[in-house]
């Protein structure tokens, strides 16, 4: 099955743009973190009706060097007006010697509704 097969069966509904900062890592002069931003995969059906995104981008290149940006979402947390967000927890991957833990909430599925 091809990408676009895929997707057209998933019926795609939504995705969520995702901003954020890394925590520090690493001590002394090195000490430092990192941005992000993007923009979710498509919706992932989960039992009972609610639904997950997958998560893939990096951060921006600082102190000679980036980490990956990998994973998956929690389900979609209601916040009112038929609106919702997701939360994300989870560790770049390692890179110069150290990864960072990162943790943020993704912006709503269509601002402009």
């Amino acid at each position: 099955m091809d990408y676009n097969d895929y997707y057209n069966r998933c019926r795609q509904t939504h995705n969520h743009e995702i901003i954020g900062s890394t925590m520090m890592a690493e001590e002394g002069e090195d000490r430092h973190n990192h941005r992000f931003a993007a923009v979710s995969g498509m919706a992932i059906p989960l039992p009972g009706g609610n639904h997950v995104h997958e998560l893939f981008t990096n951060t921006d290149f600082f102190s000679q060097h980036y980490h990956h940006i990998e994973g998956i979402s929690g389900p979609g947390i209601p916040v009112g007006e038929g609106k919702h967000i997701h939360f994300v927890s989870a560790r770049t991957s390692v890179d110069d010697g150290h990864s960072h833990m990162f943790v943020f909430a993704s912006l709503i599925e269509d601002p402009s509704v």
